[in-house]
């Protein structure tokens, strides 16, 4: 048998997904990064102080870095093999934190996109679903995307009542099926008026338990939260084949 060696700040023990927590209270649905059983693998939660929805969001406040590098040290500590987080805006922090840690770092879903663009041909678009469309701005956008190749498209939710109350306002009660027709319906206005979208990525970590409604609504690929950490997770615990030849 190997030998084991105690982990000086670890508690427990085999995570392979760490994930950053924004301070918020919001009802964390299955699919939701924020809900475990959206992973088939285990997952470690640590929340970052101070961090809220209304000092990231709303007020863009970056005058944090410092929690969130050391939540993200902490986290490699106990020996995840990759952080992620739960909130799409956290790519403020994606430089900083893969600086500051010697594993891989994947903050914010937008990170596919140089990928998704890679997939489409020089006549298409991609269409971008996110909680808040004004603080999608330019310069974080640039961050994921810096020399975009094709026309990017942003749809945004914060007027849809029934996603804005749980998610951005933090009310205690989620209508799953309410915010899925708001955001079948932000998908299907934004690829009606922008038919040359070929794949869609959705921003927010609330996202992906409608991600199935928006492909069957649109007919495009969705990429959200779970494919990035599905996709980074899978390259960090690769397994051996066994089979027949």
């Amino acid at each position: 048998m190997p030998i084991y060696k105690v982990r000086p700040h670890a508690e427990s023990y085999g995570h392979d997904i760490g994930i950053l927590l924004i301070d918020c209270r919001t009802p964390f649905i299955p699919g939701d990064v924020g809900n475990a059983t959206s992973y088939r693998y285990p997952v470690l939660y640590r929340t970052v102080p101070d961090v809220t929805l209304d000092r990231l969001i709303n007020r863009g406040d970056l005058s944090l870095t410092g929690n969130v590098l050391a939540t993200a040290r902490g986290l490699e500590a106990v020996g995840v093999r990759a952080i992620t987080s739960d909130c799409g805006y956290m790519l403020h922090f994606q430089k900083q934190v893969a600086a500051a840690v010697s594993i891989p770092v994947m903050l914010s879903p937008l990170l596919q996109l140089p990928f998704v663009e890679s997939l489409l041909g020089d006549d298409a678009a991609i269409g971008i679903i996110c909680a808040n469309r004004q603080r999608l701005t330019p310069d974080l956008l640039a961050i994921a995307l810096p020399n975009p190749r094709l026309p990017v498209h942003v749809a945004g939710l914060e007027t849809c009542p029934n996603f804005r109350g749980p998610i951005l306002d933090e009310t205690d009660t989620l209508d799953s099926d309410a915010i899925e027709a708001e955001v079948v319906a932000a998908a299907s206005q934004l690829c009606d008026a922008h038919p040359a979208i070929g794949a869609i990525v959705m921003e927010c970590s609330n996202l992906p338990p409608y991600a199935h409604a928006v492909q069957a609504a649109t007919g495009r690929p969705v990429f959200d939260f779970l494919t990035m950490i599905d996709h980074v997770r899978a390259a960090t615990r690769r397994r051996r084949y066994a089979g027949h030849y």
